[in-house]
């Protein structure tokens, strides 16, 4: 089956040898995206909700330029520095999806790209 690569300029460009995402089939394999604004490539200033409401938007993009959106999530990898914001990743989730909710994974981890404090990466599958 045939790889495509999607690439939007509505998320930030990958910061590494990476695609923003690979599509195959039905299934979108979004790569990580942390709280970048993608117009500056720096961290979205504000607090803790704010670079998870980036992370969430940039996802987005990605979903939509591969024909999907976050609802179309099978799953989300939740990546924080501080697994004391779990109740806000919580929190804002349910601004962007809708049950059924996908499976997820959250994960404590030492240190981020750019210092960030949140990092995501979805799988999707798009109905078709």
């Amino acid at each position: 089956m045939a790889r495509e690569i999607i690439q939007t300029d509505q998320a930030p460009q990958a910061i590494g040898t990476y695609s923003q995402a690979v599509k195959v089939g039905s299934t979108v394999y979004l790569s990580g995206q942390i709280p970048l604004v993608p117009e500056t490539m720096a961290l979205v200033e504000g607090d803790m909700e704010a670079q998870i409401r980036r992370v969430f938007d940039n996802l987005q993009a990605v979903a939509r330029a591969a024909g999907g959106s976050l609802q179309d999530a099978a799953k989300l990898n939740i990546f924080l520095t501080d697994l004391g914001h779990f109740a806000l990743v919580n929190q804002v989730m349910a601004d962007y999806f809708e049950q059924p909710y996908p499976a997820r994974a959250a994960l404590g981890v030492a240190s981020l790209p750019k210092g960030a404090a949140v990092e995501m990466d979805a799988i999707l599958e798009l109905d078709g």
